[in-house]
């Protein structure tokens, strides 16, 4: 299985509530789902978000020739 990362950086000026609903949005939306999170001393948020990548099959045509 192949997974897509993003990366993001978020300041201590978003408070709890507006980052859950911030990354809710992504899940809902956009299919990620929650793989890291880290609290610098700081109070920055360094967030990892991870979706699966589906790779789709080559079709095989069976058509006819003329």
């Amino acid at each position: 299985m192949e997974w897509q990362f993003e990366k993001l950086l978020i300041s201590r000026d978003f408070s709890r509530n507006a980052v859950t609903r911030m990354l809710v949005e992504r899940a809902e939306h956009g299919g990620w789902e929650l793989d890291r999170v880290r609290v610098a001393p700081d109070g920055t948020r360094r967030v990892i978000l991870r979706r699966k990548i589906i790779r789709q099959r080559p079709t095989v045509s069976f058509g006819m020739s003329a």
